[in-house]
């Protein structure tokens, strides 16, 4: 007998031109009995932009859901996302990809049957990965989810000066960077941000941090990677008295003075993974890893 499993649906709401793979996958729950519920914003976009039917779907809202897995439909950014309200429950999340490039969501909706009979026999990973947690002494100043599966990084704000970033490792001076910004990012985010600003490609599995300066005014630096149950701290200085703090793409501001701790957080994120799935095919296949476009 099958048994009965419950998702959470959470998707992009800009892509109504491929509301069809939405279509598809709930057929597909729906053929297999599942239970479905689905993120408020997510359910009214399909409802105002396409010709789902959204008939026995569960609505929530914000973080009150609970399911056996989570679906993120749409490009990494929506599996951020999603990843930010699942929090600390650790509920699986499988990305489906919609998007363009795809490191976390990197199911195609033509493997969508294939995936879900997989699901279904249980033959599927469910890869934790670290997350980043920042804090600051003025509490007051986060007020969002201060939590990153991909990166933490400190930039300039509103001037085309560099600011200054002491940064410690375990209270031991590291560095004091004058750069443009600093991008600490976990394994699963090494292929993010992080990559595009010269930091190093990790292993997901690695234990590691990497500590990367955006565009640095001295040739001497370069990125640093340091073992994940370290603690960093940093200490802005700026020219304009204020600084970016992004965290997955969330930006906020903060005052100079303001002093960052960035730790390992106590939870992990679980992505759900094909089990023929392999990192380094992932890297072959979305980063042309090692190709040779060269004719002879």
């Amino acid at each position: 007998m099958q048994q009965t499993m419950r998702f959470a649906l959470f998707g992009n709401t800009y892509q109504e031109h491929k509301s069809a793979h939405v279509t598809h996958l709930l057929d597909i729950l729906r053929r297999k009995n599942a239970q479905i519920c689905i993120s408020n914003d997510f359910y009214y976009f399909l409802q105002q932009h396409t010709q789902a039917n959204l008939t026995d779907l569960e609505v929530f809202q914000g973080y009150d859901f609970n399911a056996d897995m989570v679906l993120s439909i749409g490009g990494d950014g929506t599996f951020l996302r999603a990843a930010s309200r699942v929090g600390k429950k650790e509920i699986p999340i499988l990305g489906i990809n919609t998007g363009r490039l795809g490191f976390l969501a990197d199911i195609s909706p033509n493997q969508m049957e294939e995936t879900f009979d997989e699901i279904y026999e249980g033959k599927y990973l469910a890869e934790p990965r670290r997350v980043l947690h920042l804090t600051c002494d003025n509490q007051h100043i986060l007020k969002g989810y201060p939590y990153g599966l991909n990166e933490i990084a400190i930039l300039k704000r509103d001037s085309s000066s560099m600011i200054t970033i002491r940064a410690y490792i375990n209270n031991e001076l590291l560095c004091s960077y004058q750069a443009d910004g600093l991008v600490v990012a976990t394994p699963t985010g090494s292929t993010a941000y992080s990559l595009s600003v010269g930091g190093p490609i990790m292993v997901p599995q690695s234990g590691t941090f990497s500590i990367t300066a955006v565009a640095p005014h001295s040739l001497n630096v370069r990125p640093i990677v340091i073992r994940d149950d370290w603690e960093i701290t940093l200490d802005v200085e700026s020219r304009s008295h204020n600084f970016l703090v992004a965290i997955d793409g969330r930006s906020e501001t903060c005052r100079e003075g303001t002093r960052l701790t960035i730790r390992r957080a106590d939870y992990f994120v679980r992505i759900v993974k094909r089990c023929h799935h392999s990192f380094f095919n992932t890297l072959h296949e979305k980063m042309m890893w090692g190709a040779d476009t060269r004719t002879i």
